[in-house]
């Protein structure tokens, strides 16, 4: 509508009705009057609305609404397959610290509801220098006065601390020691203990489920948790995996070994031992030089990833320290920690993964405990100055 239609409407809406008119002229002429000025208030409200909404536009508001756009979602960049362990790591606060501080009281007399974490101290000459240490989740550190394991011995005699790596049971409410000719096992939540006779130097010790795999070079017991009746299985505890505690008492036994071009890993029955299938483990997802030579200590398997300390050639050298995750069902490296070069030989053994899908291990000759993150590639320390074995909940 121009302005002249305004105009014209305007000049309608004052028009008196002319009273020599017959009356039905005069209602049509003020029905078409009342029509006229509907339609004129019309108008002037869309031209209000007009402007005002442009008015609006143009002049910022100083109440102006929330602004809900979302921002872009920004995905993390995944880490790479190589992570080079830091010169000097930072050691955020974690409950793992405190392992260093001396025990306060006796486990007999303040049995732990969980325990984190066991600790053996070990001098110069590696022998136990002191007693077993149990870290609780109240965050006190305990003696384990109630029995003291003895060194293990293999079949020529060497000896090596009890506390290993898996002695714990991965809810921390018992231990397990492999001794010659027994197995120990601690109640930690009511300072109890049972020893159940077996046969020959044992050395290691898996919690699977509800048994135990105790054993040595030669042999393998599996000690049901509620009897106590040991069988023998067909697996070797130097290349057997501890499973995720999720997975259940049928979850089938994973073992890795080998050198270089020969690494396999194989699937085992979870109650026979009976071989399920076997993989060759392949480095396709590193870069060129890196490979796995060679794993050593404990494997343990979290989900369908596995993490072990290993032998690798790296850009630098061939021998290197490190630590791979597998996929436990392809047999894949996936990832790699390098550690470098200026390590002790066999420095760094997996202490287990914490849940939140982070590896732990030793660090020597820093004697700490290290955290890494394979999805991020993040590498931060948790304990200092501890020279001796630790052992972690699962």
């Amino acid at each position: 509508m121009n302005e002249q239609d305004l105009r014209r409407l305007l000049t309608v809406s004052v028009e008196d009705v002319l009273p020599s008119q017959p009356a039905t002229a005069s209602w049509e002429r003020a029905r078409h009057t009342r029509r006229s000025r509907r339609a004129v208030g019309a108008v002037a409200l869309a031209v209000a609305l007009i402007g005002g909404g442009t008015v609006a536009v143009l002049r910022p508001s100083a109440e102006r609404g929330p602004d809900l756009a979302v921002a872009p979602t920004v995905e993390p960049r995944p880490a790479p397959p190589v992570v080079r362990a830091p010169d000097e790591l930072t050691f955020p606060p974690d409950p793992l610290s405190r392992l260093g501080d001396p025990a306060t009281v006796a486990l007999s007399a303040r049995p732990v509801r969980r325990a984190l974490a066991l600790f053996q101290p070990l001098d110069q000459d590696y022998r136990a220098d002191g007693p077993v240490r149990i870290l609780g989740d109240d965050g006190v550190v305990r003696s384990l006065d109630v029995v003291t394991p003895a060194p293990t011995r293999d079949d020529g005699g060497n000896e090596a601390a009890a506390v290993k790596p898996g002695v714990l049971s991965p809810d921390g409410r018992s231990a397990a020691f492999a001794q010659t000719n027994e197995l120990i096992m601690v109640d930690l939540t009511r300072a109890t203990v049972r020893r159940i006779p077996l046969d020959g130097h044992l050395e290691r010790v898996v919690w699977a489920s509800d048994r135990v795999l105790v054993g040595g070079e030669g042999q393998t017991y599996a000690v049901d948790l509620v009897t106590g009746a040991p069988s023998k299985l067909d697996v070797s505890l130097w290349d057997l995996v501890a499973p995720d505690p999720a997975a259940g008492r049928e979850a089938a036994l994973i073992e890795v070994g080998g050198e270089r071009d020969g690494l396999t890993l194989r699937s085992r029955a979870a109650r026979t031992g009976t071989v399920r299938s076997e993989q060759k483990v392949t480095g396709a997802a590193l870069p060129v030089p890196y490979q796995v030579n060679d794993f050593y200590g404990q494997g343990w398997l979290h989900g369908g990833r596995l993490a072990r300390a290993a032998w690798i050639t790296s850009d630098e050298i061939d021998g290197a320290e490190g630590v791979a995750v597998l996929d436990a069902r392809t047999g894949a490296v996936a990832q790699v920690l390098d550690l470098g070069r200026d390590r002790w030989k066999g420095c760094c053994e997996v202490l287990g993964w914490d849940d939140e899908g982070a590896v732990l291990l030793r660090l020597q000759p820093a004697a700490g405990v290290v955290r890494w993150r394979p999805d991020t590639g993040e590498v931060t320390g948790v304990a200092r100055d501890l020279p001796g074995v630790v052992a972690l909940a699962g």
